[in-house]
């Protein structure tokens, strides 16, 4: 009877060693759904904003959106505008790198459409 209890001696610290990666990668995972998440929300935030100030002042669109994304998110943002007599509309891509080892980064966007109230816009034409 004892020498079939010594044999089972450091059973759970090997299965918890086997196991301890499985948790890693699923906190990983977590944290990337996470991460991904966020990105979406600064790349709708940040085309909110440049669209609101691009359409209210004719300028400094950009600089605004570009003011309301995170520091970790702002150096990958990208800007895609287009101007009409009626509205503004600016497309934001942001790159949200992957902290999980075999995921590609992911490409976060959204776009947002303000109607144009630039007073100075030579486009647009009053009645």
């Amino acid at each position: 009877m004892r020498r079939r209890i010594r044999s089972d001696r450091g059973q759970v610290a090997l299965e918890y060693i086997g196991f301890v990666p499985i948790l890693l990668f699923v906190a990983l995972c977590g944290i990337q759904l996470g991460w991904v998440a966020y990105a979406e929300e600064q790349a709708d935030t940040a085309a909110r904003t440049a669209a609101r100030v691009e359409a209210r002042n004719g300028k400094g669109g950009e600089a605004a959106g570009r003011a309301a994304i995170s520091s970790g998110l702002g150096a990958s943002a990208e800007f895609d505008w287009a101007k009409s007599a009626d509205a503004v509309s600016v497309t934001v891509t942001l790159t949200a790198n992957s902290i999980v080892p075999g995921l590609d980064a992911h490409k976060a966007s959204a776009t947002a459409v303000m109607p144009n109230d630039d007073p100075d816009d030579p486009e647009e034409t009053g009645p």
